[in-house]
């Protein structure tokens, strides 16, 4: 009787590891202002922001992500978000992040929000991404500050 080869129980939890390691320095580089989660979208990811904002919907390419909602996010910054992560947790090939973000707006006024963003992923890359945050208080932000001001 032949046996089978032994497979190691916890396969799944490196990768879950190696998963919540590269977020993990993804955001503390995005606090350092030295990069950040985005690079590590694939060019065909798809991002989906979840509530009744103008904004929530899905993109279907990391372009698309950039230019409809970071960059001019960010363009209506006076200082570069911060975000201080409470927690990282990995299950499968998804990584779950919970953040708060900060920073000083064009018209000199505090920005703050809590995010939980929910990266699925492949070979260290995140494909599929969910947003959930206070669409609330980005809505307000985003009307009352142009990305020109």
């Amino acid at each position: 009787m032949a046996q089978r080869p032994l497979v190691p129980h916890n396969i799944g939890m490196n990768v879950e590891i190696q998963n919540k390691e590269l977020v993990r320095a993804s955001f503390e580089k995005w606090r350092d202002h030295t990069g950040g989660p985005f690079e590590l979208l694939t060019p065909d990811a798809v991002w989906t922001i979840v509530g009744s904002s103008p904004l929530s919907k899905t993109y279907h390419s990391r372009q698309e992500f950039l230019d409809q909602v970071i960059n001019p996010f960010n363009a209506r910054m006076a200082t570069p978000l911060v975000p201080t992560v409470h927690g990282i947790y990995a299950d499968g090939d998804m990584v779950i992040i919970l953040f708060e973000a900060s920073a000083t707006t064009k018209d000199n006024r505090p920005y703050h929000n809590t995010y939980t963003w929910y990266f699925q992923m492949n070979q260290g890359k995140v494909f599929k991404a969910i947003a959930f945050f206070d669409t609330r208080e980005f809505d307000e932000f985003w009307t009352r500050v142009s990305p020109g001001t």
